[in-house]
């Protein structure tokens, strides 16, 4: 709710508070904009079962919102459709290699069935729909304490701890700036494309690098480099994740402008504000 907050005088906004696991209508809208779901593997492990549902009823429910009325529909999907890949780096054609069964399944595979309701709604439906597969995303309000790689190295540096290495901490990630992934967002919403749509940055990094690079955002000299805690990796926990963009490229002209570097660096003032939070 803090996140809404400098909208409490804006006219234009409202807040409908609902469960989109249940069928519900809001009134005639011209644009859904499905981004709900838990979306890092503390949240969706610790709610397996309202993940599948979010990504199957809720999803099914919103779309009923975008045929009544005839809105434009865009949904959030993920990089995670493509699993742990076998083609590197992952396009959108690629089917994936997903363990259907295993601990993340329920996140990847929510995620995989609101991709193919939402294709069945464009068909049988004739919903003008779009798919943002989104990758490793970063900057202001992510959630301090989430698990996921940037917030969890930008807190544990800026607490003075150990910083948390799943691995050997050579699996690679790419990260990709909010506003960044916001610009591409928009641009996929006004498009004619129907199919999924990578939005990420190309630039891939290893964990390890990525630690480095907090450190040094943070202000930790070589002289005093943190220590390393090395905790096993996550099963199915993907080994390497790289967008191709050439789509989102060819048909939006949308490229990354933020390189993680100057992503920290405009992230740190919020990860420090909550680090003195936590003090409070």
């Amino acid at each position: 709710m803090a996140n809404l907050e400098h909208l409490r005088n804006e006219n234009r906004f409202s807040l409908i508070e609902a469960d989109i696991c249940e069928a519900f209508d809001p009134g005639p809208v011209d644009y859904v904009f499905n981004f709900a779901s838990p979306a890092s593997p503390a949240d969706y492990l610790r709610l397996g079962v309202e993940t599948l549902r979010v990504g199957s009823a809720g999803t099914l429910n919103t779309l009923e919102i975008a045929r009544k009325y005839g809105a434009k529909f865009l949904h959030a999907s993920t990089s995670e459709c493509y699993g742990d890949p076998l083609v590197h780096p992952q396009t959108e054609s690629y089917w994936g290699h997903v363990n259907p069964i295993g601990p993340r399944s329920v996140y990847d595979e929510a995620k995989r069935f609101s991709e193919a309701a939402v294709m069945a709604y464009h068909r049988y439906h004739n919903v003008d729909t779009h798919m943002v597969r989104i990758f490793n995303t970063y900057g202001p309000r992510l959630q301090a304490n989430d698990g996921r790689v940037i917030s969890n190295l930008m807190m544990q540096a800026l607490r003075g701890g150990e910083l948390t290495i799943y691995g050997d901490g050579s699996q690679t990630r790419s990260f990709c700036y909010v506003s960044d992934l916001i610009a591409g967002i928009l641009l996929l919403s006004r498009s004619d494309e129907h199919e999924p749509v990578n939005i990420g940055n190309p630039e891939e990094w290893t964990i390890l690098e990525c630690a480095q690079e907090v450190m040094e955002v943070v202000g930790i000299a070589d002289g005093e480099a943190r220590k390393l805690a090395h905790l096993p990796l996550p099963q199915d926990d993907p080994a390497r994740r790289k967008p191709d963009i050439s789509k989102a490229n060819r048909l939006l002209g949308w490229s990354p402008k933020i390189p993680l570097r100057k992503g920290l660096e405009l992230s740190l003032d919020y990860f420090r504000e909550c680090a003195v939070a936590e003090k409070a």
